[in-house]
């Protein structure tokens, strides 16, 4: 994880530009809590596209069946598949 104070970004924007191009996302804090994230726009596209994505499958498969999960199974499947991307 890269964190960085706030100050970098107008201070060494382009030292930030460049975490962010071969590190990903930058975290910057103020007054040493967090405060905001950087990333590139492909990074923001990657996460928003798979968040997109899922919604509209589930919503295909909301009209075309009537199978149902309760809140616990969706949390329970999200938790396993971040921890797979972690290990």
């Amino acid at each position: 994880m890269n964190i960085r104070p706030v100050s970098d970004l107008r201070n060494h924007y382009s030292d930030v530009e460049k975490d962010v191009e071969e590190h990903g996302p930058v975290f910057l804090t103020k007054n040493g809590y967090g405060s905001m994230v950087v990333m590139s726009i492909e990074q923001f596209d990657r996460i928003n596209g798979s968040v997109d994505a899922a919604l509209d499958e589930a919503d295909v498969q909301a009209s075309t069946t009537s199978l149902r999960y309760t809140h616990e199974e969706v949390f329970d499947s999200i938790r396993k598949g971040l921890n797979a991307k972690r290990a």
